[in-house]
């Protein structure tokens, strides 16, 4: 499938970006490109190809859930400005 130069001109605007009128035919040339692989990988045969969510079929490890870091709260806020209730008490930015 091949992009005329107002269909690039097209998708850079729906994109939002400039493209310059002399990047016009690379664009267009490597758009085009992308789009004819696109045609070859639909015209595959996957009709008995069960889909599969990950390439490998394999569990991912999990770490043991545990606490391995104490609780230091107290030992940072009280280098704080302000705590309250063990909270951090900040100025107000919003009027």
């Amino acid at each position: 499938m091949a992009l005329s130069t107002e269909d690039i001109r097209d998708i850079a605007k729906l994109a939002k970006l400039q493209i310059n009128e002399d990047e016009l035919d690379r664009y267009k040339q490597e758009l085009s490109r992308i789009l004819e692989f696109v045609e070859q990988m639909n015209q595959a045969d996957v009709e008995n190809i069960e889909p599969m969510a990950h390439p490998q079929d394999m569990i991912q490890p999990l770490r043991v859930d545990e606490i391995t870091e104490t609780n230091l709260r107290e030992k940072f806020q009280c280098i704080a400005p302000a705590t309250q209730d063990g909270l951090y008490l900040v100025p107000k930015v919003i009027e």
